[in-house]
């Protein structure tokens, strides 16, 4: 009983932290664009997303001598702060630099276009929050870093994709269900892009974390107490459910936008990006499981982290209480299944 007791204040703990990034998957880039429209003449966008009625203390700041030919007049556009101005000066030199962005966990894109067709593009991070205009390197790829973390940043994907490999007992049955979660997040993540299929970003968040919580009861219970869908083809539940993920991926691209002269590379480069940040967290998730499966308490009744997820699937929960593998995998379904209720319950909350 007082293990049990302990996992529960452990579980209660786990939730709370894990409560308290709620807003990681909320907290969206920010998108600096500078386009020459004359010569020395350029036109600047700043859109900041607003995060629960608040922006960050964020601004650019551009290299002296480059004041606003007027006032920009800020407004809300689509749940993020748009400001617009012009500019007089050669920008062909000095340092860009986004103020304030070293004390926060957000990141900036930056896009530079002028008139010859030179084109700069970076990603500006609390760790590195200026850009040496003088470069006239092109970095596109800045697309690609921008969706690893966006999906290593994004708590509840992490939190989805995690239990797909705590739920697959085979390493043909993982594959399946992670390639069908791949290419349906893929197709919505284009549609929504190109303007094809969108639908609004609150009630798709509410329903990603919903299915958080549903993979996480699934994952409580009992093999032979599953629903049929998980049972015969999660395959088919992973693509459903990716479809989702997918319009949920494309909210950070909408937020910043993507260049119209080079939407196919930056769309192809966002989901590679994606693609990356997920086969880490597989790998990372495997990984540990294989350091669960070496134990020798372990090793004796499961060889390979799959034969372990399978022990464990076959029981749920309720057997796992007896050993400290179980006890991590039970603590592991508890939390995520916690974190998922909570926003669940929150996100639909900030709908009404």
């Amino acid at each position: 009983m007082k293990t049990v007791g302990r996992l529960r204040i452990l579980l209660a703990l786990l939730t709370a932290i894990g409560s308290l990034p709620l807003a990681a998957h909320e907290v969206r880039p920010a998108f600096l664009q500078i386009v020459e429209t004359a010569p020395e003449r350029f036109n600047v966008l700043w859109k900041q997303p607003i995060v629960q009625d608040r922006r960050l203390p964020i601004d650019p700041v551009l290299p002296e001598g480059c004041q606003p030919l007027a006032a920009p007049s800020p407004q809300i556009v689509g749940g993020a702060l748009l400001q617009q101005w012009e500019v007089a000066c050669p920008l062909n030199e000095g340092t860009l630099h986004i103020r304030g962005l070293a004390r926060t966990l957000t990141d900036v894109l930056v896009e530079v276009r002028r008139l010859d067709g030179e084109r700069l593009n970076q990603i500006l991070r609390s760790n590195a929050p200026s850009l040496d205009l003088s470069d006239p390197s092109p970095k596109v790829a800045a697309y690609l870093i921008l969706g690893v973390e966006h999906l290593l940043f994004g708590i509840d994907h992490v939190l989805f994709v995690i239990g797909l490999v705590c739920f697959i007992p085979g390493p043909w049955s993982l594959l399946k269900t992670i390639t069908s979660f791949t290419l349906a997040h893929s197709v919505t993540l284009a549609l929504s892009v190109l303007e094809i299929v969108q639908l609004p970003q609150g009630p798709v968040e509410a329903v990603i974390a919903l299915s958080i919580l549903f993979l996480a009861r699934e994952l409580a219970l009992p093999a032979a107490r599953r629903s049929a869908l998980t049972q015969g083809r999660p395959w088919i539940m992973a693509f459903t459910f990716g479809l989702l993920h997918g319009f949920g991926f494309a909210g950070a691209l909408a937020d910043i936008g993507l260049p119209k002269d080079q939407l196919a590379l930056s769309l192809l480069l966002f989901n590679l990006g994606i693609e990356a940040g997920q086969i880490l967290v597989v790998a990372a998730a495997l990984s540990l499981l294989w350091a669960v499966s070496r134990l020798p308490a372990v090793a004796q009744a499961a060889g390979t982290p799959f034969q372990l997820v399978a022990e464990f699937g076959a029981t749920g929960v309720s057997g796992l209480w007896r050993t400290a593998p179980g006890l991590l995998y039970a603590g592991l379904i508890y939390a995520m299944g916690g974190m998922a209720a909570y926003w669940t319950i929150d996100r639909i909350l900030g709908l009404l």
